[in-house]
């Protein structure tokens, strides 16, 4: 008989995103590892960085052992509720960081279009010195 588990969505697990309070999402887990912050062995700021999202690959990526999947479960408080929306607030603001790094790469290109005409120029008179030499 399978086991019944709260389901949380993506919001709400989202909210838990301090040091005080702090859920992480990993395969599709629910993880309240608010008392393991201060043991964690790559520090509190690493696993912060992971809420509010599928923290899964940043999860495999770092390369935990078999014991740390283990420990892990100890934390378990319910599943991911697949059939809700991912974080709408999340899509728009990594919108406007794109249009703003885009901006800023305009800025610097206006800003420093000096150097690229500088090496164009050097290497047409190297090669109309080179030329003329012969």
């Amino acid at each position: 008989m399978p086991t019944l588990t709260k389901l949380y969505t993506m919001q709400e697990a989202a909210q838990h995103n301090t040091k005080d309070d702090c859920w992480i999402v990993i395969d599709g887990k629910v993880y309240d590892v608010t008392s393991y912050l201060d043991e964690h062995p790559g520090g509190d700021d690493v696993v912060l960085e992971s809420t509010g999202k599928d923290a899964t690959d940043d999860f495999e990526d770092a390369g935990h052992s078999k014991s740390a999947k283990v420990l892990l479960q100890s934390f378990c408080i319910g599943e991911l509720d697949t059939s809700s929306p991912i974080i709408p607030e999340l899509e728009i603001s990594s919108k406007k960081e794109a249009v703003k790094y885009s901006e800023k790469l305009m800025d610097l290109t206006k800003q420093y279009w000096t150097i690229p005409v500088a090496i164009v120029g050097i290497s047409v008179v190297v090669g109309f010195l080179y030329l003329h030499k012969k």
